[in-house]
C-alpha cells in the first residue's frame, strides 16, 4: 500500500476507531469496579477502578491485549475521558460553599497545600524519582488525588508511566488512610467536625475522604467535603502554574536553539515551530472546570441534574483510572519502589502532620 493510500485510509477511519476495543475494555472495567464497590462498600468505585486496571495489566492472558491492541483506547481513557471528569468535577462546588468555611479554614487548607507540595517535591527530587514523578505525587497528595495527578499531567505533558506510577501510589496511600485515620481519631483528641476538617485537608481523592469521613458521624463528614471540595479549587491554580512553566521552559529552549542559529530565515522557522507546541496558560478543560464552579454557584441547574452529573463524573474518572492503571508495570515500579514508598511515606507524613496542626489552630 502506498503512503498516499494509507493516508487516505487513515482519514476516512472515524476518530475513534482505533480506540474503540480498549474504551470497550475500561467501559467492563468500570462495570467491575461498581460491582467490587457494591460487594465491599469500603473500597470506593475509583480506588477499584485502579486497582482493577492494574490487575489485567499483568494477567498472561490479557496482557497482550492490554500492550497491543487495546493500548490506545485505554491511553484515550486516561486522558479525554480523565479531562471530561475533571470537568464535570466543577459543579460539586459553589462560592457559597467555599466562603462559608470561614477565612481560618482557607488559610490553613492553603498553607497544608502549599507545605505539602513543595515538600513532596523536594524530597522526590532528593530521592532521584525520573521524570514527573515528583510534581505529580505532590500534586495528588496536595489537592484531590489521581484526578489532580491526571490535570498536571496534561499541561505538563507527562510521561504515561508516571501518571501510572504516581496514579498508583497516591491510591495505594488514599485506601490506607480509610483503615488508619479514623483509628487516630479519639488518641488525637479530635471531636466530630475536628475529624471531618483533618479528613478532608490531609486524605486525598473525594470518595477516599467520605470513606474516611462518614465513620465520624454526619457531621465529620460534611466538614471534611467542604474543606475537601476547597482544596479540589486550588487545582485550577496549579495546573494554570504548570502550564505557565512549562510554556516558558519550551521558550526558554526554543531561544537556546535558535541562539546557535546564524541564518535569519532559519532563526524564524525554529521560533513558529515552536511557538505552536507551547501549552495555553489555561488548558481548555481547566476552563470548562471553573465554569462548572460559576455554572453551580448560579443555582439554575436543578438537584436532579447535579445528580446526573455527579454520577457522569464518577463514570467517566473511574473509566480514566482503568486506563492509568493500565499503564501501570509492576518491574518497573518495583526498581524504584523503594524511593517512591519513601516519597510517598513522608508527603502523608506531612500532609497529615501539617493538617492536624491546622485544625488544631482554626478550632
Amino acid at each position: 500500500m502506498t503512503l498516499r493510500a494509507r493516508a487516505t485510509r487513515t482519514r476516512l477511519l472515524p476518530p475513534l476507531g482505533g480506540d474503540a476495543p480498549g474504551l470497550l475494555l475500561a467501559a467492563v472495567g468500570v462495570l467491575a469496579a461498581i460491582g467490587v464497590h457494591a460487594a465491599v462498600p469500603a473500597i470506593p468505585k475509583l480506588t477499584a477502578a485502579v486497582l482493577l486496571g492494574m490487575a489485567v495489566a499483568h494477567l498472561p492472558g490479557l496482557r497482550p491485549v492490554v500492550r497491543g491492541v487495546a493500548r490506545p483506547g485505554l491511553s484515550t481513557a486516561g486522558k479525554r475521558l480523565m479531562r471530561l471528569g475533571i470537568v464535570l468535577l466543577g459543579l460539586k462546588l459553589s462560592l457559597g460553599d467555599v466562603l462559608g468555611l470561614g477565612w481560618a479554614t482557607v488559610a490553613m487548607v492553603l498553607a497544608v497545600v502549599a507545605a505539602t507540595f513543595t515538600g513532596t517535591v523536594w524530597l522526590g527530587r532528593r530521592l532521584g524519582l525520573p521524570g514527573d514523578q515528583p510534581l505529580l505525587v505532590a500534586t495528588g497528595y496536595s489537592i484531590c488525588g489521581a484526578s489532580a495527578i491526571g490535570a498536571v499531567s496534561q499541561a505538563a505533558g507527562s510521561e504515561e508511566e508516571d501518571v501510572a506510577a504516581s496514579v498508583a501510589l497516591v491510591t495505594l496511600c488514599g485506601t490506607l488512610a480509610i483503615a488508619v485515620l479514623p483509628l487516630l481519631q479519639h488518641p488525637l483528641g479530635l471531636g466530630e467536625a475536628e475529624f471531618g476538617r483533618w479528613v478532608g485537608a490531609s486524605v486525598h481523592d473525594v470518595g477516599q475522604v467520605v470513606a474516611t469521613a462518614q465513620t465520624g458521624g454526619a457531621g465529620a463528614l460534611r466538614e471534611a467535603v467542604l474543606v475537601k471540595l476547597m482544596r479540589v479549587v486550588l487545582l485550577a491554580p496549579l495546573v494554570a502554574g504548570v502550564a505557565v512553566a512549562v510554556r516558558r521552559g519550551v521558550v526558554a529552549r526554543a531561544s537556546g536553539e535558535v541562539g546557535d542559529k546564524t541564518n535569519i530565515g532559519e532563526r524564524s522557522s525554529k521560533n513558529s515551530v515552536k511557538a505552536d507546541v507551547r501549552p495555553p496558560i489555561v488548558p481548555l478543560f481547566v476552563a470548562g472546570f471553573l465554569a462548572m464552579i460559576v455554572l453551580r454557584t448560579t443555582g439554575v441547574l436543578p438537584e436532579r441534574a447535579l445528580t446526573l452529573a455527579g454520577d457522569a463524573q464518577e463514570l467517566l474518572l473511574a473509566a480514566a483510572l482503568f486506563g492509568l492503571g493500565s499503564a501501570v508495570h509492576l518491574p518497573t515500579m518495583i526498581r524504584t519502589g523503594g524511593r517512591i514508598a519513601l516519597l510517598g511515606l513522608g508527603s502523608w507524613v506531612v500532609v497529615a502532620g501539617v493538617s492536624y496542626a491546622g485544625v488544631l489552630i482554626t478550632t
